[in-house]
């Protein structure tokens, strides 16, 4: 067996299963079809693995993640990296940050995901795959900034199909802050 070869890779992780929030369309206050119909589809890929490169439909990385949400529910985009979406998509009008659809971009901008609210949001980890993650202090502290898809004109959401969601056990990955 070798040696991890990154830092990265050689630390510890610690699995705590958390408890999956009960996030629906009516406890999110969300009124317009758009954000319903983009929950489903997100919610649709909870427990999928994560696999860098990859756009579903049962792994995907994170940017991979955030473009077969929006293409479920007829939002079309080119596929690219997070680095890619933070220069395309213009930044979210004041005080929409934590408004849901919103990207977050974390890490020097190489990792993103899909606002829910000022609680939490959903996205593809190397641990853990497609899952929800509160804002905590590790999440916080590595932002970079947010991004909103515009939507075109004559946006219709009729032929989308979103997938039917299944249950899955949430995790919070901790890393070990020793070498």
């Amino acid at each position: 067996m070798s040696a991890p070869s990154t830092t990265e890779e050689s630390r510890p992780r610690v699995v705590k299963p958390l408890p999956l929030p009960s996030l629906t369309a009516a406890s999110l206050n969300l009124s317009n079809r758009f954000d319903q119909d983009l929950l489903t589809a997100i919610q649709s890929r909870l427990g999928a693995t994560y696999h860098f490169n990859r756009t579903g439909p049962e792994e995907f990385d994170c940017s991979g993640l955030v473009w077969r949400a929006f293409q479920d529910i007829g939002v079309n985009f080119q596929r690219g990296p997070a680095r890619s979406y933070w220069a395309t998509f213009e930044a979210p009008a004041q005080n929409d940050d934590f408004k849901f659809g919103t990207l977050v971009f974390f890490s020097n901008l190489s990792h993103v995901g899909i606002v829910v609210d000022e609680k939490g949001f959903y996205h593809s980890a190397r641990h853990g795959g497609v899952m929800y993650s509160p804002f905590n202090d590790y999440w916080l502290s590595r932002i970079d900034g947010f991004r909103r898809v515009p939507l075109q004109s004559g946006q219709s959401t009729a032929n989308a199909k979103p997938r039917a969601g299944k249950p899955v056990n949430n995790v919070d990955v901790e890393e070990s802050r020793e070498p």
